[in-house]
């Protein structure tokens, strides 16, 4: 199984592709250097390996190296924020 994760900055969001097929995606909304993560998704046949919590990371972690901020709407990303601990704190727009 071949993962691998795009930023698709015309569309505001980020895709995973497992073998080439898309497997899921994280949306956001880009504004004043925040970006709004509303949507995570993984396709039905995809899901139940981990992917959507891959997608996220590599998600918050290009958007913590552009210097932006997140503000996480999206239930997954928020908890999956909440589960790292400290680690993604420093970007969560209050």
């Amino acid at each position: 199984m071949q993962v691998t994760i795009t930023h698709d900055n015309a569309n505001n969001r980020f895709e995973i592709h497992v073998d080439s097929q898309l497997a899921g995606y994280s949306e956001y909304l880009e504004s004043d250097g925040i970006r709004t993560f509303h949507h995570t998704v993984t396709l039905p046949r995809f899901r139940g390996r981990g992917l959507a919590a891959t997608l996220t990371e590599h998600a918050l972690d290009d958007t913590g190296t552009q210097g932006l901020r997140v503000v996480p709407a999206c239930w997954f990303v928020r908890d999956f924020i909440e589960a790292a601990g400290d680690r993604y704190s420093d970007l969560v727009e209050h």
